[in-house]
């Protein structure tokens, strides 16, 4: 997918970073948002309030490189649609990764600590990304660069506890009941987030037709 086309046409506040004050908490939440649901909500709901966040950015991406983007829906959409869930003060969307011209996390970040190097960020993902994690390109960098908040989805915990990252740093895990300190550790650090669980997936609502 060429990214500089995939931004054109978007409205400028969708291709701006979010401010951010020196010293801010940050959740980096990313995903293609295929489409956006009540699960995803949640998972930057729990952050927000367990780490103490200030704020939570979805990154929404042009496209996932691992998955195919035969029923990917439009960025913009998939950005109207974010924008229309994370209706909360402290959420915010943005299509920035077209502005850097990658999909990989691992750039993005090491972009963003050299634009905003006085931001605290975490990544944050929801559990059923985590058993597949180490497909993703340099995932070893991205542990290495910053704090990862892992939240429980259905049927994923032992998939997501077995998995190459859980056991490569099993001792980095930092216990949930301390999961407020996250935020303010040197990488690698990550914690597992049990919560209340949404059986609400984007793929079961490709497939039923309702975005």
């Amino acid at each position: 997918m060429n990214l500089a086309t995939s931004a054109a046409g978007l409205k400028a506040h969708w291709l701006k970073l979010p401010h951010a004050e020196a010293g801010n908490r940050i959740g980096l939440f990313g995903g293609s948002f295929n489409p956006p649901h009540s699960g995803h909500r949640l998972v930057a709901a729990t952050v927000l309030k367990r780490l103490g966040l200030d704020q939570v950015w979805w990154l929404v991406t042009p496209g996932n490189p691992l998955k195919s983007h035969s029923e990917l829906a439009p960025l913009e959409w998939r950005l109207r649609q974010t924008g229309t869930l994370a209706d909360h003060p402290r959420m915010k969307v943005t299509a920035y990764e077209t502005v850097l011209g990658t999909p990989y996390t691992a750039r993005t970040i090491k972009a963003l600590q050299t634009l905003r190097p006085k931001v605290r960020f975490v990544w944050v993902m929801g559990a059923d990304n985590l058993s597949g994690f180490h497909r993703w390109q340099d995932w070893r960098s991205i542990v290495a660069s910053v704090p990862v908040a892992v939240v429980d989805r259905p049927g994923a915990s032992l998939p997501a506890l077995s998995s190459p990252l859980a056991k490569a740093y099993e001792k980095y895990r930092v216990r949930e009941e301390d999961a407020a300190l996250l935020p303010d550790l040197p990488a690698p650090a990550w914690t597992f987030l049990h919560t209340p669980l949404d059986q609400t997936s984007s793929t079961d609502l490709r497939a039923s037709g309702k975005r």
